[in-house]
């Protein structure tokens, strides 16, 4: 857990230059995930999601390194996986670990671009698969949401 953990906080320094040059945020309103990443269009990136819908004690971050495997202007195809953790479960069991591992989960998803006018409007669709942390019992669950990227505007959308 603490090697997992520290890979995380490592991946994180390293790619934050690229984290502060571009950013997504999205919503999955039937999954009620809010979801932040970093420059999806870079080779590896990072996606983080909480829950919108759970109780306080009950909070959990998804942290998804995620690996694209082909890219166009419309279409984004993108595998990863990555761990749920709990950092607020310690309200309701004091004997908890400090940073409570929930679960591990693989992403298979795509990210695709429909309005020719702004390409940083996205659709995004996932599968993904989820163990919990003792192996005992899990779920396949899908996504669906929009994605909003954010960063330098191109000269091509600037002339229009």
């Amino acid at each position: 857990m603490k090697k997992v953990f520290l890979l995380l906080v490592l991946f994180t320094i390293i790619s934050r230059e690229k984290v502060l040059a571009q950013a997504s945020v999205g919503y999955y309103p039937w999954s009620n995930l809010l979801t932040v990443s970093t420059n999806a269009t870079n080779a590896i990136w990072l996606d983080t999601r909480m829950q919108t819908n759970s109780l306080f004690s009950s909070l959990s971050i998804d942290i998804l390194p995620m690996i694209n495997l082909k890219r166009g202007e419309v279409v984004q195809w993108y595998i990863g996986g990555g761990l749920r953790l709990n950092p607020l479960y310690r309200i309701a069991d004091a004997k908890a670990d400090l940073i409570t591992v929930d679960g591990y989960s693989v992403n298979v998803g795509v990210r695709i671009s429909p309005l020719p006018q702004n390409r940083r409007i996205q659709l995004a669709l996932e599968l993904n698969p989820y163990v919990k942390d003792d192996f005992e019992s899990g779920v396949l669950k899908s996504h669906f949401g929009i994605v909003y990227a954010f960063g330098k505007k191109k000269k091509s959308e600037i002339a229009q």
